[in-house]
C-alpha cells in the first residue's frame, strides 16, 4: 500500500485511494491539484482546474491525438449552503481534449506503455490549469455521449478562442459570494473505458476555499476519487439519502434527497439529481404529494452551446408534483451528462418512504421523445388520504367547510385536491360533479 494511503487510514480519513484491478482500461480523476482564475466578464468569473488522470484498469487506455480515441475532460463547481440543506451546481466548462499521456505514479506504480498515445496500467497523467483552460483545445459537450464515450472528430469549437470566460468554467459572482462550502469536480469520458463498462467511476471532487474576492480558489483536504461532487452534500449532512440510479442497459444518475421540518407544520423536500453518464438524459422529475410551494435550479450552458436555458415548469395532478423541461427539440434543456439540477417542494405532510419518477428524454435508440420513467425509492412527502375523494382537508374523517374550501382552492389553482375525476390534469365539470357526489355521500 502506498504511504499516502497508510497516512489517510491512520488519520481516520476516507481518501479515495484508487486500487488497480478493473478489467480493461479504467480512467479516473486521481487528483485536482490546483485552480486558476482567468478573469471576469459582466457578472461571470472564469476558472480552470488542473486534473491528473489515473488508469486503474489492467489494460492501457487509448490516448490518440487527432482522432476521437482519447479522453475528454469536464470541469465543474458546486456549493453546499451554510445550513447543509442544499447542494447546487454553480458552473461548468467545455471539454478539454486529451493529446498525450505521461507516466506518473500518483495512483499506483506505473507500467510505462512505451507510447504517448496510451495511458499505461497504473500510470497517471497531469494536465495543468493552463492546458485545461486553453480555449482552442476546448470542445463542446453537445457532441459527446458519456455512456459509450463517442464524440465527433474534429470536435465542435476546435481552434476557436474568445474573451477571458469563453468555454472555461463559468460561475456567477453572486453564487461565489453566497457562502457555504465549495467544491470543484472533474469527469473523464473515454470510448475504450466505456466499452469496458468502466464509465461510472470517472467523476471525482475536491473541497476548495475561496479568497475574499473569489479570485483565488485554493484546494484543500484531498481529492475524493471515483465520487461525483453530489457526494459532498452527504459528506456535509449525513441525513441526506444518496443513491445511484442505473438506467436499464444504459448510464447512471445520482439522486440525493433531504426532508426538512420547517417547524410550522410544513416540510421542505430538497432533491438533487445528477446525470453522470446517461445519454438518454432526463426531461421530467415527479414527487408524490401536493405542494405549498416549489422551486427549481439548473446550471447554464454557454459559449455558443445551443441548448435552451428555460427553467423547467411545474404542474400538479394525480397526486404528483411534476417538473418538466420545455420541448425545444434537440436543444431541450434536458438534464444531460455531467450536470445536476435541483427540485424543491414544500408540503403540509411529513416525510415517508416512497417513489420518485425520473422521466427519460431520449428513447433506447437515442431519439428524443421517450415516455419511459425510472423510479427510485427515497424520502418523499406522505400523502394523507381522507374517507373519500371529497375529504381533502383536516380533520380527516369529517366532511365540512374545510373540504369545500380545499376543493375550491385546488380547482382555482389547478391543484391535486380538485383533480379527482378523469381526465386527470384537466379541471372541469367532472371534478365538480364528483366532489358533490362524494361530499353528499359522507364518511362511513
Amino acid at each position: 500500500m502506498k504511504k499516502s494511503a497508510i497516512l489517510c487510514i491512520m488519520a481516520g480519513l476516507t481518501c479515495g485511494v484508487a486500487q488497480a484491478g478493473s478489467v480493461g482500461p479504467d480512467v479516473i480523476v486521481g487528483d485536482m491539484p490546483s485552480v486558476r482564475y482567468y478573469g471576469q466578464a459582466g457578472t461571470i468569473r472564469a476558472y480552470s482546474i488542473a486534473t491528473t488522470s489515473c488508469n486503474i484498469g489492467d489494460t492501457p487506455l487509448e490516448w490518440f491525438d487527432g482522432t476521437n480515441r482519447h479522453p475528454v475532460i469536464g470541469q465543474t463547481m458546486y456549493r453546499v449552503n451554510a445550513e447543509g440543506t442544499r447542494i447546487e451546481q454553480l458552473g461548468q466548462s467545455w471539454l478539454k481534449h486529451g493529446f498525450a499521456a505521461l507516466t506518473g505514479n500518483v495512483c499506483d506504480t506505473c507500467q510505462p506503455p512505451g507510447s504517448f498515445s496510451l495511458l499505461g496500467v497504473g500510470c497517471s497523467d497531469p494536465y495543468s490549469t493552463s492546458l485545461n483552460g486553453q480555449q482552442t483545445n476546448l470542445g463542446t459537450k453537445t457532441e459527446v455521449n458519456a455512456y459509450n464515450g463517442f464524440f465527433n472528430w474534429p470536435f465542435g469549437g476546435r481552434g476557436q478562442s474568445g474573451n477571458t470566460i469563453y468555454k472555461r468554467l463559468q460561475v456567477e459572482v453572486a453564487d461565489l459570494e453566497a457562502g457555504g462550502t465549495y467544491y470543484i469536480g472533474s469527469q473523464y469520458v473515454s470510448p475504450d473505458d466505456a466499452a469496458a463498462g468502466n464509465q461510472n467511476n470517472n467523476s471525482s471532487y475536491r473541497p476548495v476555499v475561496l479568497s475574499s474576492n473569489q479570485t483565488n480558489v485554493s484546494v484543500t483536504s484531498f481529492t475524493r476519487r471515483e465520487q461525483a461532487p453530489i457526494h459532498a452534500w452527504k459528506a456535509v449532512n449525513p441525513d441526506v439519502d444518496l443513491q445511484e440510479v442505473i438506467v436499464p442497459n444504459e448510464g447512471m444518475f445520482n439522486l440525493a434527497a433531504l426532508a426538512i421540518d420547517n417547524g410550522d407544520g410544513t416540510w421542505t423536500y430538497e432533491y438533487a439529481l445528477h446525470n453522470q453518464t446517461s445519454h438518454r438524459s432526463a426531461d421530467s422529475f415527479a414527487v408524490p404529494g401536493a405542494s405549498v410551494s416549489t422551486g427549481f435550479h439548473d446550471v447554464d450552458y454557454h459559449s455558443g452551446d445551443p441548448y435552451d436555458l428555460t427553467d423547467w415548469s411545474v404542474s400538479e395532478g394525480s397526486g404528483m408534483v411534476t417538473w418538466s423541461a420545455a420541448d425545444a427539440g434537440l436543444n431541450t434543456n434536458a438534464l444531460r451528462w455531467g450536470t445536476m439540477y435541483n427540485y424543491t417542494v414544500t408540503t403540509s405532510t411529513p416525510p415517508t418512504t416512497g417513489e420518485v419518477e425520473i422521466g427519460l428524454w431520449r428513447n433506447e435508440i437515442g431519439v428524443p421523445g421517450s415516455s419511459e420513467v425510472v423510479t427510485v425509492t427515497t424520502v418523499v412527502p406522505s400523502v394523507q388520504s381522507g374517507c373519500n375523494l371529497a375529504d381533502n382537508a383536516a380533520p380527516f374523517g369529517v366532511l365540512d367547510l374545510s373540504d369545500v374550501q380545499g376543493f375550491i382552492a385546488g380547482f382555482n389553482g389547478q391543484g391535486p385536491a380538485a383533480d379527482i375525476a378523469e381526465p386527470f390534469g384537466v379541471w372541469d365539470l367532472s371534478d365538480v360533479q364528483l366532489f358533490i357526489s362524494e361530499f353528499t355521500a359522507g364518511c362511513p
